[in-house]
């Protein structure tokens, strides 16, 4: 369903603006409060991973400049780098046309997949062999 707040704007010209404030009060958070988030490299525009955010963890970015998301597994605040130093500085942040979802353009320190390697998207699937092949490599 599509928001009313987000369809409203729909027809703004580019360079226009709304407030802050009111784009957050409108944001589709599913039922468990939780947003999706894409994290993209600001430089190379690889996409790094997909997460998810609450209204803490949105507030929080925001205000520190830096990726926290929420992790369900350990449901709490989770300050990416936190523990292995590969920090994602915010650069840019986008929302989409339903307001259900984020882009978030960031400088990555080190890796952004807990596996080492540079991003979480490293399982391609190959329709033709009907299998998935790993790309690539912990750093």
């Amino acid at each position: 369903m599509k928001n009313i707040y987000f369809q409203s704007i729909e027809g703004l010209s580019a360079g226009e603006s709304v407030a802050l404030q009111d784009a957050m009060a409108e944001l589709n958070f599913n039922s468990q409060g939780l947003i999706p988030v894409i994290t993209q490299d600001a430089t190379s525009r690889e996409v790094l991973m997909m997460a998810w955010m609450n209204q803490e963890s949105l507030a929080k970015t925001l205000e520190a400049g830096r990726m926290i998301y929420w992790s369900r597994s350990r449901q709490a605040l989770w300050a990416k780098g936190e523990t292995s130093g590969h920090v994602q500085l915010l650069k840019s942040m986008r929302i989409d046309c339903d307001g259900d979802a984020i882009l978030c353009l960031v400088d990555q320190t080190g890796a952004a997949c807990h596996t080492g390697r540079s991003n979480c998207f490293y399982l391609q699937v190959d329709l033709g062999n009907q299998c998935v092949t790993i790309m690539s490599q912990p750093q």
